[in-house]
C-alpha cells in the first residue's frame, strides 16, 4: 500500500463519492488517494458525518427530476420527446399504425393533450410527402394511427410527441444496477412556466437546507440526449447530441415567433434519422439549436446566478441533461459556470472537457464507474482503470482536466485492494504532471478537422455515444483520439467558417477531412460550392497539406467523386469509370511516412474501390488502394482508407501531417523511435516528459531538441528531463 501521510502538494485535485454505509472507509480512502473532494452520485446519500471532513462537498442537483411530487401534479408541463413510428407499408386504402410499437411504455407515454394535427406529422415516405390531417386519426383506446386513403405498396410514418414519464439516465441507471425497491423518476420540464418559477425556489431551498454544501452539480440542465429504449429495456436508440427531447408545443410556439415560419415535426425526426450527427444538418434544424443553445444559456444562468448569490460554487456535468449547452459555443460563455466535469473514456472525451474555455476549471470522471456491472467477484476494475489512465494520459499531456474523480458506489471499490492501489499511483501521478504539464506544450504543426459542425463538435467527431466502440466509425474517430494526445495545435472548422472568414485557412498547416461521403463528417453537397473547393485546392497548392480519410471531399459531381480527386490522386469507383484502363498499381516500397512502420497498416475496416489516379501508392490490397501520397503544385496530400487508433497508427498519422506539410525533415527534433512511447515538450518551462503508453517495458532512442540518446521506461512509465 501507498504512504498514509501525504506532503501537502501531493493531495488534491481529487474526487471520490461517498455514501451512509461508507463513513469511516471515505475518510481512510480520502488520506489514501489524497482525496480534496466527496460527492454522491444518483442512488447514493451524502452523510452528514462527513460534513466537516474538511474536503469540499459536492451535491448533485438535479434540475428536471427528483420531485415526482411536483411532475405529478403538473403532467402537462413534463418534458417531451418527439418520436417516429418504423416506416409501415400499406396494402390497401386504409393502414393502422400503434404509435409505441416496440419502445418501452414504461418510458413513453403519448402526449394527445395537446393539439395531435398541430404537432404530429404522418408522412408518406415512399413520396416525401405530408398526409393531410384529415385523412388520419388517433384511437386513444387501441394507442393506434389510423391512416385513410393510403397508397398500396407506399410505407408510412408517424411523427408523434411524447411524454418523458422516465427519466431515462435514471432508468438506465435502474435498469443496469437492477434496482428493486425504488421509485421511477419523471422528467419535467424546468422551461415551462410554472416549472421555471418553481424551480428557481426549489434551488434556493435546496441550497439552504444543504449548507455544507460547497458545490452545486448540475445533472445538468434541462433537456435529455436522445436515449429510448425498447419494450424488452434494451436501448433501441441513443444520440449523445440528439435534440429530439428538447421540445414541447411551448418551446416550439417560442421558436416560430423567433424564425418567422412554422415548425414541422420533420425538422427533428428527420427522415426518421432524429438529425444525429452523421446527418448534414438542415437550416431549420440549425436555426433550432441555435434557439435552444440561446434559451437554455439564459435560463442556466439564472439557476448559476442564485446559486453565486447563495454563496456556493456551480459546476455542470456534461452529460444527462445537456443539450442546449454545447461548451465550444459562445452562449456557453454566459451562463457563467465555474466548472465543468464530464466522464472520461478515452483522449478524445478527455479533450472534450479540459479545452472547453469560459470556465475556472475542468474535471474528468475516470473509469470504471463503481457499479456492479465491473466491480463484480471474478471483475478486474484494475485492467479498465489501467487502461483508461493510460489512454487519457496521453490527452493530459496535451491539455490536462484541472481535477480527476470517480463515481459510483465507494463500497464496491473497496473490496478491490489492487484497484485501490492503482487508483492511489494515478492520483499521485496526475498531481504531478499537472504542476509540469499546464503550459502550452510544442506544437509541431497546426491542424484543421474539416467537418459541417466545425468548433460545435470539437472532440466530438464520430461519437455518437460517448466513447463506445462502433464498426462502422472506429476507422475514423481513430483520426480524433490519435489527435488528442498529438503534439499538434488542433482545431475544428466548418464549411461555413471558410465562406466567412476568407483568411481561416491561412492560420493552419494541414487540412483533414474524415468520414464517409454524404454524412456531416465529409461535407456532401458543400464540396459543390465552387468557392470552398478553390479555397481549398489554393490552400494546397501554396504549400499546405491536406489528409482525406475514407471518402473525402465525395460526392457525385461533374465528373468526379471524390472534388478533390485532383489534388488526392485518387478517385472511387462507382461504376461510372469501368471503362477506363488502370495502370497505376505499383506500391512503392519505401516512404518517409512508412519508414520506421514494422509489418502491415492497420486500416480498419478500410476503403473499397478506391484506385490512384495520380498518386503514389503506399499501401494496396487486391487492387484496393489504402494509403497514397501526392504532390499538388506547392503542397501535398495524403489519402488513407481508415485509421483505428494505435500507437502505430498514431505515429504514422504524426510523419503524413508533417510530410503533408513539408516539414519532414524537423522529425528528430522531437521524437521517440519507439512508436509505443511519445515525447511531449514545454518550452515556457524548459522541460520534457517521455512517456510510455503501454503496460509493458519499452526501449527507445529519443531525438531531443538535435541529440539523441537510449532510454528504457517501464510499464506506464514517465519520465521528465530538463531541455
Amino acid at each position: 500500500m501507498h504512504k498514509q501521510n501525504q506532503s501537502k502538494q501531493n493531495r488534491g485535485r481529487l474526487t471520490i463519492p461517498t455514501d451512509l454505509d461508507v463513513v469511516g472507509e471515505t475518510l481512510k480512502t480520502m488520506e489514501l488517494w489524497g482525496a480534496d473532494a466527496v460527492r454522491d452520485a444518483d442512488g447514493t446519500t451524502f452523510p452528514q458525518e462527513l460534513v466537516d471532513c474538511g474536503a469540499k462537498i459536492y451535491a448533485t442537483y438535479y434540475t428536471t427530476r427528483k420531485d415526482n411530487n411536483w411532475a405529478k401534479a403538473n403532467p402537462d408541463e413534463v418534458q417531451q420527446c418527439y418520436i417516429s413510428t418504423k416506416f409501415v407499408a400499406a396494402t390497401d386504402a386504409t393502414l393502422s399504425i400503434r404509435l409505441l410499437e416496440g419502445i418501452s411504455e414504461d418510458l413513453l407515454l403519448v402526449n394527445n393533450r395537446d393539439d395531435i394535427y398541430r404537432w404530429w406529422e404522418v408522412i408518406d415516405r415512399t413520396t416525401g410527402e405530408v398526409v393531410p390531417t384529415n385523412h388520419w386519426s388517433y384511437d386513444e383506446a387501441s394507442g393506434c394511427v389510423i391512416i385513410n386513403n393510403t397508397t398500396p405498396y407506399h410505407e408510412y410514418s408517424v411523427s408523434f410527441l411524447t411524454y418523458l414519464i422516465w427519466d431515462p439516465v435514471h432508468m438506465y441507471n435502474a435498469v443496469v444496477n437492477d434496482w428493486k425497491d425504488f421509485e421511477r423518476q419523471i422528467t419535467f420540464d424546468v422551461r415551462q412556466p410554472k416549472t421555471r418559477e418553481y424551480s428557481k425556489g426549489r434551488l434556493r431551498e435546496f441550497l439552504r437546507e444543504k449548507s455544507y454544501v460547497n458545490v452545486v452539480r448540475f445533472t445538468t440542465f434541462f433537456h435529455q440526449f436522445t436515449l429510448i429504449f425498447d419494450e424488452l429495456r434494451r436501448e433501441k436508440y441513443v444520440d449523445w447530441y440528439g435534440y429530439s427531447a428538447s421540445v414541447s408545443p411551448y418551446i416550439l410556439d417560442q421558436f416560430e415567433r423567433e424564425v418567422g415560419y412554422k415548425f414541422r415535426p420533420e425538422y427533428i425526426i428527420d427522415e426518421g434519422y432524429y438529425n444525429n450527427q452523421y446527418r448534414i444538418p438542415s437550416k431549420q434544424y440549425l436555426d433550432f439549436m441555435a434557439f435552444q443553445r440561446r434559451e437554455v444559456a439564459g435560463l442556466a444562468k439564472e439557476l448559476v446566478d442564485i446559486t453565486h448569490e447563495e454563496g456556493r460554487e456551480a459546476m455542470m456535468f456534461l452529460g444527462d441533461h445537456f443539450i442546449g449547452t454545447e461548451p465550444y459555443m459562445d452562449e456557453f460563455k454566459s451562463i457563467g459556470l465555474d466548472a465543468v466535469v464530464g466522464s472520461v473514456g478515452n483522449g478524445s472525451t478527455l479533450r472534450l472537457i479540459s479545452d472547453i474555455p469560459g470556465v475556472k476549471y475542468t474535471e474528468g470522471r475516470f473509469l470504471p464507474y463503481f457499479f456492479p456491472d465491473t466491480f463484480h467477484p471474478g471483475g478486474n476494475p484494475t485492467a479498465e482503470a489501467q487502461e483508461n489512465w493510460l489512454t487519457a494520459r496521453r490527452a493530459i499531456l496535451r491539455k490536462p482536466v484541472d481535477r480527476i474523480g470517480y463515481g459510483g458506489y465507494l463500497k464496491l471499490a473497496l473490496d478491490f485492494p489492487d484497484f485501490v492501489d492503482y487508483v492511489t499511483q494515478v492520483a499521485d501521478e496526475f498531481r504531478d504532471l499537472y504542476e509540469k504539464a499546464r503550459t502550452k506544450p510544442l506544437c509541431l504543426a497546426r491542424v484543421a478537422v474539416l467537418n459541417c459542425w466545425g468548433k460545435m463538435r470539437s472532440w466530438g467527431c464520430h461519437m455518437v455515444h460517448h466513447a463506445l466502440y462502433q464498426k462502422q466509425n472506429y476507422s475514423y474517430a481513430g483520426i480524433i483520439e490519435i489527435l488528442s494526445g498529438a503534439p499538434f495545435d488542433v482545431s475544428f472548422i466548418s464549411f461555413d467558417d471558410i465562406r466567412e472568414q476568407p483568411q481561416l485557412l491561412n492560420d493552419f498547416d494541414v487540412i483533414i477531412n474524415i468520414g464517409d461521403a454524404d454524412t456531416a463528417h465529409t461535407g456532401g453537397d458543400n464540396w459543390k460550392d465552387p468557392y470552398i473547393v478553390e479555397q481549398i485546392r489554393a490552400f494546397i497548392a501554396r504549400g499546405g497539406g491536406f489528409i482525406g480519410v475514407g471518402e473525402p471531399s465525395a460526392v457525385q459531381h461533374q465528373g468526379r467523386f471524390f472534388q478533390l480527386g485532383d489534388a488526392l490522386g485518387v478517385e472511387l469507383e462507382h461504376g461510372f469509370t469501368l471503362g477506363y484502363d488502370k495502370y497505376n498499381w505499383d506500391v512503392k516500397s519505401s516512404h518517409f511516412i512508412t519508414a520506421d512502420m514494422d509489418g502491415d497498416i492497420d486500416f480498419g475496416e478500410g476503403k473499397k474501390n478506391v484506385y490512384a489516379t495520380s498518386a503514389d501508392i503506399l499501401a494496396c490490397n487486391d487492387k484496393e488502394v489504402q494509403f497514397a501520397v501526392n504532390n499538388y503544385f506547392g503542397g501535398r496530400s495524403v489519402y488513407i482508407g481508415g485509421l483505428p487508433y494505435s500507437a502505430e497508427n498514431a505515429r504514422l498519422l504524426h510523419r503524413a501531417i508533417l510530410w503533408s506539410c513539408s516539414k519532414d525533415h524537423e522529425l528528430h527534433n522531437w521524437f521517440s523511435s519507439d512508436a509505443h512511447t511519445e515525447i511531449h515538450v514545454y518550452p515556457e518551462t524548459g522541460t520534457y516528459c517521455v512517456v510510455n503508453n503501454i503496460a509493458e517495458p519499452r526501449n527507445t532512442t529519443v531525438y531531443a531538441n538535435g541529440k539523441s540518446f537510449e532510454l528504457e521506461l517501464k510499464g506506464g512509465e514517465l519520465r521528465w528531463f530538463n531541455m
